[in-house]
């Protein structure tokens, strides 16, 4: 017996369970079906479980919905809409963090121009100022207040900018994942998204 080929590419598989396709979005939402957004816990629900899964896998998304006409006439614009959805969370991620690259320069060069200020003036307090004691702690004191300066754009770029980029790279492979509609019998009970939900949070 030939046993069957295993795919090369392993998947991160999420699961949802839903009883109308329609509480995965905003209720409210005027625009189409296809360019709806997600409701909050259900992104909440996915990203939270994408989160811990290897970030070296595509992934793929089986979304249970009831075996019934509505359902798979409202499911022919899902794969759409859910993939729109994240490509755009990931597009405003992207604006935010070039939002703090452009306010991570500018409080560079506001944080440059002090230091190189204070430079000046501790060289200027060591050459006129005589009495030892007070020189040293007056040079310190500008050397000091030039490198605080510059505090907050070295946060920006040693630290601030890894959790939005993670985040949009998180959102990217979301909005290419693999989507895959799985009608169910509505006589089988299976669990629903918030038990889902809930029973991650226990």
């Amino acid at each position: 017996m030939i046993p069957e080929p295993i795919s090369k590419v392993a998947e991160n598989l999420i699961e949802i369970r839903v009883n109308d396709i329609a509480q995965l979005f905003h209720t409210l939402d005027p625009f189409p079906f296809r360019e709806k957004d997600l409701a909050g816990e259900a992104e909440d629900y996915i990203v939270r479980w994408a989160r811990e899964m290897p970030g070296n896998r595509p992934f793929k998304i089986v979304v249970h919905i009831p075996d019934n006409e509505p359902q798979k006439g409202a499911s022919r614009d899902f794969v759409e809409a859910f993939n729109r959805y994240f490509g755009g969370r990931a597009a405003v991620v992207q604006r935010d963090l070039n939002e703090l690259f452009r306010i991570g320069r500018r409080s560079l060069l506001i944080g440059a121009s002090i230091l190189a200020v204070c430079f000046l003036l501790a060289h200027l307090a060591g050459n006129h100022l005589t009495e030892t004691a007070f020189k040293r702690l007056t040079e310190e004191s500008f050397l000091i207040l030039g490198w605080v300066a510059n505090w907050r754009p070295l946060e920006i770029f040693l630290y601030d900018w890894w959790p939005l980029a993670h985040r949009r790279d998180l959102y990217n492979r979301l909005s290419v994942a693999t989507v895959e509609l799985k009608p169910y019998s509505i006589d089988i009970e299976t669990p629903s998204l918030q038990a889902l939900i809930d029973r991650t949070q226990s």
